[in-house]
C-alpha cells in the first residue's frame, strides 16, 4: 500500500466523549471530503474512562490510511493530548478542534482559506456563543486582564480551540518539551503573519464539559504563568505601595502619641490594617508559588505523557522509521 503524504491534519482531543464521536467522524470526514484534499484525522485519548477508546479503535477500522488514533496511559490534559498529536502530524496545515462539537467541523473551510492566503496562524473567535452565563462572564473578564497583562498577544477568543496552524509552527511547539503550557499563545510567541476568523458555535450535542470551575481557573493560570511575569510585577509594585503608606501611618501614630498621649480606640483600625497586610503577603506568596510549582514541574523532567499505544496503517509506520 502506498502511503500518501495528507495536506490537512485535524488533531482532535478526546476525553470521556462516547456519545460524540460517531457524530463527529460523520460531519468532519463529510467536510474534508468535499475539500478535496488529502487528509488525516489524529484522536488523541487522553484516559477516557468511558467506551471512547473502543468506539476510536472502531472508526481507525473504517479509515485505516485517514484515522489514527493515539492512546494515553492516563489522564495529562488537552494541551498535552494536542501536542500528541503535534509530534505526529504528517500534514502542512494541522487543525485543532475540540469533540463536543460546540465548534462545528463545517467550520474548517474558514481556516483552510486564511492559511493558503499565506497566514501561518489561524486564531478563531466563537460568535453568538452558546455556554453557560458563567462561562460566558468568566472568559469575558479573562479576556480583558489577558489583553491587559499580555498585550503582545493578540487574541479575541483564547478558548476557542479551533485553530490551524502552519507545519513550521507546529513544529516549533512541539520541540519545546514543556510540560504546562498554553497552545494558542505559545503559537502566537512564533508566528510571522497571524489572523483571526470568525467561527459558529453549538450548545454540546451530548455529554458533560471536562472543565468545571476550578479547571477553568487553572487553565487560566497556564496561560498567565507561562507567557507573562505581570503578577509578580504587580504584587512587587502594591508591596511597594503598602510599605510605603504603611511606613506614613506609622508617623502619623508617633505623632498622635506626641501630640494626643496613649489611646486606645484605634485597636480595631490596627487589627484592621494588620488583616489587610497579612491578606496582601498570601496572596503574594501563592503567586509566587504558582511560577515556582511550575519551575518545579519543568526541573524534574520527567515525560509530559506517556503513549500506551498508537493506531495507523502499517504503511504509515514504516514512513516513520524511515
Amino acid at each position: 500500500m502506498t502511503f500518501q503524504k495528507p495536506y490537512i491534519s485535524v488533531v482532535v482531543p478526546v476525553h470521556n466523549e462516547q456519545e460524540n464521536l460517531e457524530e463527529l467522524y460523520r460531519r468532519l470526514t463529510q467536510v474534508l471530503d468535499n475539500l478535496g484534499k488529502s487528509y488525516e484525522i489524529l484522536f488523541t485519548n487522553d484516559g477516557s474512562t468511558d467506551r471512547s477508546s473502543e468506539i476510536l479503535k472502531t472508526l481507525h477500522h473504517r479509515r485505516p490510511t485517514q484515522i489514527r488514533v493515539i492512546e494515553f496511559n492516563g489522564n495529562f490534559g488537552q494541551h498535552m493530548a494536542i501536542m500528541a498529536g503535534f509530534e505526529r502530524v504528517r500534514g502542512e496545515i494541522i487543525i485543532t478542534m475540540d469533540a463536543d462539537l460546540q465548534n462545528p467541523p463545517e467550520e474548517i473551510p474558514k481556516l483552510v482559506a486564511a492559511m493558503e492566503k499565506g497566514h501561518d496562524v489561524v486564531n478563531a473567535y466563537r460568535q453568538d456563543r452558546q455556554d453557560h452565563w458563567w462561562r460566558r462572564g468568566i472568559s469575558r473578564l479573562h479576556n480583558i486582564l489577558r489583553a491587559k497583562m499580555m498585550p503582545k498577544l493578540q487574541m479575541k477568543d483564547e478558548g476557542c480551540m479551533l485553530r490551524a496552524y502552519r507545519r513550521e509552527i507546529v513544529d516549533l511547539m512541539a520541540s519545546t518539551g514543556e510540560t504546562t503550557t498554553f497552545i494558542p499563545a505559545l503559537a502566537l510567541n512564533y508566528a510571522v503573519n497571524p489572523t483571526e476568523v470568525g467561527v459558529a458555535h453549538a450548545s454540546r450535542l451530548a455529554g458533560q464539559s471536562n472543565y468545571n470551575f476550578y479547571g477553568l481557573i487553572r487553565y487560566n493560570f497556564d496561560l498567565i504563568t507561562g507567557f507573562s511575569l505581570f503578577p509578580l510585577q504587580a504584587i512587587t509594585l502594591i508591596g511597594m505601595a503598602v510599605s510605603i503608606l504603611s511606613f506614613l501611618f506609622v508617623m502619623f501614630l508617633f505623632m498622635r502619641r506626641l501630640i494626643v498621649g496613649p489611646e486606645v480606640e484605634g485597636v480595631f483600625t490596627l487589627f484592621a490594617i494588620l488583616f489587610f497586610l497579612i491578606g496582601i503577603l498570601l496572596l503574594g506568596l501563592g503567586i509566587t508559588g504558582e511560577y515556582i510549582g511550575r519551575i518545579f514541574q519543568e526541573v524534574r523532567q520527567r515525560p509530559r505523557f506517556v503513549v500506551r499505544q498508537v493506531l495507523e496503517a502499517e504503511s504509515e509506520r514504516e514512513v516513520v522509521g524511515g
